[in-house]
């Protein structure tokens, strides 16, 4: 800034406007007029701006003192910064760096988010602003309009290198009402993203946990981790929650956990931890894992921190290559369920998978694959205790030629082989070798056609004869207990989705597929599909839409819309007319709407353990009913019950300065949770900190 006032000095006689600046463009002084009064003094008036090292401020009139080394700035001044900082003054008498000096009737603005007005400001080492008698709104305040809320503090004091703000007396005001005081409060400025202090409290009320405050306090561990502390008091529970993240330079972890004494469950001690992280390896390994445990049934549903109720913990390696895939896991189950018994469900499950694809000199593809599979009960009851260990391996080919009119062949061969071992079983052999060979020919006739306009259409139809040879040996059935008929395995020699089965005899199939791509950006799907076998498999129960020598009718359907509407639907039709399978999703956001909702029927069928119809809506839909207000509801309805299974609505202002939250949810009984809960929210965020969310999405201007 020295060589700066120098500079303009020289240029003193040149008419204006004068322009100044320094040899090496460090610093720039633009002015209406700059005059020298004596070797020592030089005033630069009308309307002046000064830039450097990013810096602008522009004032009515600066005079510099040369014995004083000293600038005396007449305002309206505007000092700004690069990243978004702006000071505003009456006047001000500042160092020859603009590091040091006295600002009257000052406001300092951080990130266009956070005003602080104040009769003084005192600027220390180019790093520290001090005020007095300071007001702290975010809401923008036009004329002599109140703002809806303010820190009234008797001393502030801003760091630009820590981004801090340091207040003492602190006093909040709603309306101009003061509503909490504090005699020292420590608070980030909105750019700092990473500070240590207490995040946005929330009021929570239910009626099984009562009424209550979790206070989350964040707390930084270096640039690559964190943990979260969140106490949950109420007059039924002493809560703490916690969360830890790290970033490492080849992956990430993050756990969340809580520890609970409450008179739900007087004299026990309730928790939870759940976990995840992703790293990447050597030679294109990723490695992944997830933790979930509770010591209690219902305690993720009574506090409300996970619907599921069945846990899964999991570590797996993986590498996938175009050629080649290789996976490994190591996974344990925990059920919640009232009615069933960890002991003798498949609790601890390995499984190792690698498969490799040719392209050989003959044409067409040749894999092999390798499956290694074991899971184990605690039970060492016969029959229910019962554990089993295979080992699976194949080799397939296939190949696709274009015949005449542009008809697709394909062929594809299999031989596999599985070897099978299973122990505490007396009703199944103890260990099985067997070959399995398969065949399948299949054909395509794709019709195409395009509009000339960016549209187009394709009516496909396929068809599919297979052969799989054996037949099918004494051993139970716990992995293929559940069997999808889709559009993904239409033409696939065996719909059991583990080889523990295999589909037996000859299979036809037939289907056809219609697509249509529209100029006007809508776009949509169908797909109609059968099955055909020489032998009902008696391992298909009803609800598989595979039972019987015929199966029923797979209908699927997608349309996407150009007005935001995306649409799913498959369903299982019977002869009868009657679906045994049928769901329905939709995801529509159009304009201030957004909803999504879905549909799920299966009939009953006890081989699954569905003894009752499963018929179900589920709803989720937002509406922004203004500009600041947005409403929201969701609800999950059982139809064959003829009741709700969870309903829920929330409410949420916000504007530039303050974000308010409500919510009401219902949950009612279900299998982990016989008594049902309402559970209220409440959360109230103040703008323009880093911990209350960006102000700057709905800032006003003033008329």
């Amino acid at each position: 800034m020295r060589h700066l006032i120098a500079a303009a000095a020289l240029a003193a006689g040149l008419a204006a406007p004068a322009l100044a600046q320094t040899e090496n463009q460090a610093a720039l002084l633009v002015a209406d007029r700059v005059l020298v009064e004596s070797d020592n003094r030089l005033i630069a008036e009308g309307k002046v701006e000064a830039f450097q090292d990013g810096v602008r401020l522009t004032a009515s009139r600066i005079v510099y003192d040369r014995d004083a080394d000293s600038l005396t700035i007449e305002g309206p001044i505007r000092l700004s910064d690069s990243n978004g900082n702006l000071l505003i003054a009456d006047s001000a008498d500042l160092d020859i760096e603009l590091r040091n000096g006295l600002l009257r009737g000052a406001r300092l603005v951080l990130d266009e988010q956070l005003q602080l007005a104040s009769v003084q400001a005192r600027r220390v080492e180019g790093r520290y602003t001090q005020m007095s008698k300071v007001a702290i709104t975010s809401c923008q305040v036009c004329g002599e309009d109140t703002p809806l809320w303010q820190i009234r503090a008797r001393n502030v004091v801003h760091d630009e290198e820590a981004k801090q703000i340091y207040i003492d007396e602190a006093q909040l005001r709603i309306l101009d009402v003061p509503v909490f005081y504090l005699p020292h409060l420590r608070l980030p400025d909105p750019t700092l993203t990473r500070a240590r202090g207490f995040l946005i409290p929330e009021i929570l009320s239910s009626t099984l946990l009562g009424t209550g405050v979790r206070m989350p306090y964040f707390v930084p561990l270096g640039d690559h981790a964190d943990i979260t502390f969140a106490p949950y008091l109420s007059p039924v529970t002493r809560t703490i929650e916690a969360r830890y993240r790290h970033a490492f330079r080849t992956g990430t972890v993050s756990f969340d956990t809580a520890i609970s004494r409450d008179t739900v469950q007087r004299d026990t001690t309730r928790a939870y931890l759940f976990g995840e992280g992703a790293f990447d390896l050597r030679n294109d390994f990723k490695l992944t894992f997830d933790i979930e445990a509770v010591n209690d049934r219902s305690y993720l549903s009574d506090y409300n921190y996970s619907d599921k109720d069945r846990l899964d913990s999991e570590l797996r390696i993986e590498r996938v290559r175009p050629d080649e895939y290789i996976t490994g896991a190591l996974i344990h189950y925990e059920s919640l369920r009232a009615n069933e018994s960890n002991a003798t469900l498949p609790t601890i499950v390995g499984n190792v998978e690698y498969e490799r694809r040719f392209l050989p000199a003959i044409g067409g593809e040749l894999r092999y694959d390798v499956t290694a599979h074991s899971h184990f009960r605690y039970s060492e009851t016969d029959v229910d205790g019962r554990d089993v260990t295979r080992l699976n391996a194949g080799v397939t080919y296939l190949n696709r030629w274009t015949l005449p009119a542009g008809i697709r062949a394909g062929f594809t061969g299999s031989v596999w082989a599985d070897h099978v071992n299973t122990v505490q079983d007396s009703t199944a052999d103890a260990m099985i070798t067997q070959l399995t060979p398969q065949a399948a020919v299949e054909v395509r006739w794709p019709w195409v056609r395009n509009d000339g306009q960016g549209g187009g259409m394709l009516l496909e139809p396929v068809a599919q004869i297979g052969w799989t040879g054996g037949t099918r040996p004494n051993i139970a059935n716990d992995e293929s207990t559940r069997v999808e008929l889709d559009e993904a395995n239409l033409l696939s020699l065996s719909r059991f989705p583990a080889p523990d089965r295999r589909e037996r005899g000859w299979v036809g199939a037939a289907g056809i597929r219609w697509m249509r791509y529209a100029p006007a950006g809508w776009s949509a799907g169908l797909t109609l599909g059968r099955i055909w076998r020489d032998t009902a498999d008696a391992e298909f129960s009803r609800s598989s839409g595979l039972m019987g020598e015929t199966s029923d009718w797979l209908l699927a359907m997608h349309f996407t819309g150009a007005n935001g509407l995306d649409l799913v639907a498959r369903g299982l039709l019977d002869n009868a007319g009657r679906f045994a399978k049928a769901e329905i999703r939709g995801v529509w956001d159009y304009k201030r709407l957004g909803l999504e909702a879905s549909y799920v029927l299966q009939s009953a069928d006890p081989a699954v353990a569905r003894n009752r119809a499963l018929s179900e809506w589920t709803m989720d839909a937002t509406y922004q009913l203004a500009e600041n207000w947005t409403g929201s509801t969701l609800w999950r309805y059982d139809i064959v019950d003829n009741r709700l299974d969870r309903a829920g609505v929330g409410l949420d202002y916000s504007n530039e300065c303050i974000d308010v939250g409500f919510s009401v949810s219902r949950r009612f009984a279900s299998s982990i949770n016989i008594e049902p809960t309402t559970n209220y929210g409440l959360t109230v965020a103040l703008k323009g900190f880093s911990t209350g969310g960006s102000a700057k999405e709905y800032r006003r201007t003033c008329r």
